[in-house]
């Protein structure tokens, strides 16, 4: 009796898998696997685009602070001067800009891409205003004042920053982008959420 039970059941067994060979997937094994994937799903795309956005800025912020390296440079060149603040001296400071450093774009209105640096001096030349508008709508702010400065006032940037040394700020440039993130207008058209010395800090 026990031996024809498990006869029987050998029998059963082997014919299963026999089956099984040309079987597909239940409804519920496909089921389980879609929720898998969306498990997953939702767990990658959050991180990617966070560290797309992170890049984002990481490339405006190293074009900043490439364009204060040859804003030195041109400062000591230039008897210790970034020029006057006014239009001849700009477009002198944005013409040696331009020669030194050909892979970034160098301008006096506002900044509409990474690549593309807004440029702002000091009418006394001893402090100049650089801008970046990163692919996140995000921009980015860096300040060098070789002395105390006076005559970059608010209307260039908020009076915490007129102290001797390098700054660095961010704001959120929103919807009016292209516009927006403007080295000469770094108070009026939008305020810092930072600005610190320490270096740049996380996007606002």
């Amino acid at each position: 009796m026990a031996s024809s039970l498990l006869q029987r059941l050998s029998d059963r067994r082997d014919a299963a898998e026999e089956v099984g060979e040309d079987a597909g997937f239940t409804l519920i094994e496909l089921m389980v696997v879609l929720l898998i994937m969306a498990i997953l799903l939702a767990i990658a795309i959050p991180t990617f685009l966070g560290v797309s956005g992170s890049a984002n800025d990481r490339a405006a912020q190293s074009n900043l602070n490439t364009a204060l390296t040859n804003a030195k440079s041109y400062y000591q060149n230039n008897g210790q001067s970034y020029g006057a603040g006014n239009t001849t001296s700009n477009a002198a400071l944005i013409s040696a800009l331009g020669t030194q450093e050909p892979s970034v774009s160098w301008t006096t209105g506002p900044s509409t891409a990474p690549g593309v640096i807004s440029v702002a001096v000091a009418s006394d030349g001893n402090g100049v205003v650089l801008a970046a508008l990163a692919k996140t709508n995000t921009c980015w702010y860096l300040v060098d004042n070789e002395t105390t400065e006076t005559a970059l006032n608010d209307t260039f940037v908020p009076s915490t920053q007129l102290a001797a040394g390098t700054w660095y700020g961010s704001t959120s440039a929103g919807t009016s982008s292209a516009t927006a993130c403007t080295a000469a207008s770094a108070s009026t058209a939008t305020s810092w959420s930072t600005a610190q010395k320490q270096g740049f800090q996380p996007a606002p």
